[in-house]
């Protein structure tokens, strides 16, 4: 039996999960300086693009899932706040 499989080239996913990490080390930064939902907003679709790059090096199931629910949770609409 053969069984064969893609392996990422190892630099280019070490690249790709730099970047998504350092994304997600920028955002966690501005969260706890209190940036306002806008700021907020760019870098989670920059991180989008970024985690699909990733994904995509990667071939990993998990990783895919993980994008998907990124990008269903950057689709919703946000929640009206109650007015008085």
């Amino acid at each position: 039996m053969t069984v064969s499989w893609r392996r990422p080239p190892y630099p280019r996913v070490m690249e790709e999960a730099r970047s998504v990490l350092e994304r997600l080390g920028r955002i966690e930064t501005m969260r706890r300086a209190n940036a306002g939902p806008a700021e907020l907003l760019g870098e989670l679709r920059c991180l989008l693009h970024e985690a699909e790059a990733w994904a995509r090096e990667e071939g990993d199931d998990a990783a895919e899932e993980a994008v998907a629910r990124l990008r269903t949770s950057l689709d919703r609409k946000p929640q009206q706040t109650p007015t008085r």
